[in-house]
């Protein structure tokens, strides 16, 4: 059996991590970065090691009930967030797992204001929840399709801000990861969608109409990281024109935040000694 090679985590997080209050041109960051997990082999056995850990850890947050991760998601279309979910998740059985996708509002939500459907969906106590975009459309999207203010949506930064600091404060710790891929990477997987039969029903001709826009979405996510990335809840930019490598190298910050977390089994109030089982 090939063995994973581990990559020092501090080399992960000096290529991905977002200082709070940095300037991150996307323009200046690779979305390949070959020097983690340079192997797809050896990338694809990290995942596996890291995803069955995951699941061991995910199962003392849920025994202990105190505290819960939500995983944040973010990316243009064909970044790999639903392969993310299956990539890093699968080992986790679906008790203490929950992953939310955040499309178009309902009438019921746009009633409210734009955290109204995200708050209701944050992982409770002992849960790990995945959102599959997020709050953060409300400046991305948002934004570059001028669906609200201009001034609506410059208050929202600090409002999220606020809110995310809520939720730390809450027991709930906030892992944010933007997945970053070329344009180019981008119009080849946008074309294997019309190439490739059984992935037809992926294509959106609505894609066509953002990637006309994509200066303008890049703009949007280098304010977004500049102004959003705190150190209660740091952005991580991941280069993700690899789906073998973007895996591993969340699988890897995903079992280190865990691990950091450190849930615990809870001791029951009584001795096994105490009963017999007849």
């Amino acid at each position: 059996m090939l063995r994973s090679m581990k990559i020092d985590f501090s080399t992960i997080d000096a290529a991905v991590l977002i200082a709070a209050g940095a300037k991150s041109p996307l323009s200046h960051r690779d979305p390949v970065c070959d020097h983690l997990f340079p192997k797809r082999e050896e990338a694809e056995a990290s995942v596996a090691e890291d995803a069955k850990a995951i699941d061991k850890l995910q199962d003392k947050l849920w025994a202990e009930r105190k505290r819960a991760l939500l995983v944040v998601l973010q990316g243009i279309d064909t970044s790999g967030k639903d392969g993310v979910v299956r990539g890093v998740f699968n080992q986790c059985g679906p008790l203490g797992v929950e992953v939310t996708a955040f499309g178009r509002p309902s009438e019921e939500e746009l009633a409210h204001d734009y955290l109204w459907r995200v708050h209701r969906a944050t992982p409770a106590k002992g849960m790990i929840g995945v959102f599959n975009r997020s709050h953060y459309e409300d400046v991305l999207v948002v934004k570059v399709r001028k669906l609200a203010p201009a001034a609506a949506i410059a208050q929202r930064y600090e409002q999220i801000n606020a809110f995310e600091k809520h939720l730390s404060e809450s027991g709930v710790t906030v892992l944010k990861l933007m997945l970053h891929i070329s344009k180019d990477e981008q119009r080849q997987r946008l074309q294997e969608r019309l190439d490739q039969p059984d992935k037809n029903w992926k294509f959106n001709p609505a894609d066509l109409e953002d990637r006309a826009l994509w200066d303008e979405y890049q703009n949007a996510y280098e304010t977004m990281l500049e102004r959003c990335s705190t150190a209660h809840a740091p952005w991580r930019v991941i280069p993700a024109d690899k789906k073998w490598r973007r895996n591993a190298i969340i699988a890897a910050i995903v079992r280190k935040t865990l691990e950091d977390m450190a849930p615990q089994y809870p001791k029951p109030n009584w001795s096994p000694s105490d009963f017999k089982i007849t």
